[in-house]
C-alpha cells in the first residue's frame, strides 16, 4: 500500500505534477504548435465563446480532479500515488477526467486558433494516454486496490461520463 503523505506534501506535489504534465502537455506544447495567434472566424463569431467555454470547463475540471488527489493525501504522479483510490467528486461520473480535461483544453484551443496541427495533436496525445492507461495504469490500480478497482472499473466508465454519478 502507498505510504501517506502529509497535507501539505501532497498539495506542493499535486501542484508541481499539475505544471510538469498537464501544464506541458495542454500548454506549452499547443502554444508551439499555434503561436496562441488568434484566428479570426469572421460571421462565424459564435466560435471564439464555444472555444473558450471549452477551455475553461477543460481547466476547471482537471483542477478540480487534481485538487481531489492532494485532499486524498497523495499525487496524480504515479510515484506519489493517494493510499485510498479516489472514486469521488468528478471520479464518480467518469474514471478519466483528468486525461479528457486535457484533450478539451487542447481541443479548445484547436478551435479556438483554428489550427489543424492542435487537433492533430490533440489525437496523438489520445492515444498516447489509451495506450498508458490500457498499458500500465489499468493494471497498476488493480494490482494496488483489488477488487475495489474491478468495482468501480465495472460501474464507472473510462471515456464517456454517466449520466448519474457512481454511489458504490
Amino acid at each position: 500500500m502507498p505510504r501517506r503523505a502529509s497535507a501539505a506534501r501532497a498539495w506542493i506535489g499535486t501542484v508541481f505534477f499539475l505544471f510538469l504534465a498537464p501544464g506541458i502537455v495542454a500548454g506549452l506544447v499547443p502554444w508551439l504548435i499555434t503561436g496562441w495567434r488568434h484566428a479570426d472566424w469572421g460571421e462565424a463569431r459564435w466560435v471564439e465563446p464555444a472555444a473558450w467555454l471549452v477551455i475553461g470547463a477543460g481547466a476547471a475540471f482537471l483542477l478540480y480532479a487534481f485538487a481531489l488527489f492532494a485532499m486524498h493525501r497523495g499525487t496524480p504522479a504515479p510515484v506519489a500515488p493517494t493510499e485510498t483510490l479516489v472514486v469521488t467528486g468528478v471520479y464518480r461520473f467518469v474514471r478519466n477526467p483528468m486525461y479528457l480535461a486535457v484533450l478539451a483544453i487542447i481541443l479548445g484551443q484547436a478551435l479556438l486558433f483554428a489550427n489543424a496541427w492542435a487537433a492533430f495533436y490533440a489525437a496523438l496525445v489520445f492515444i498516447a494516454v489509451f495506450t498508458f492507461v490500457k498499458g500500465y495504469e489499468e493494471p497498476t490500480l488493480t494490482d494496488t486496490y483489488g477488487e475495489q478497482y474491478l468495482e468501480y472499473r465495472r460501474n464507472v466508465p473510462g471515456w464517456f461520463p454517466r449520466l448519474t454519478p457512481w454511489r458504490g
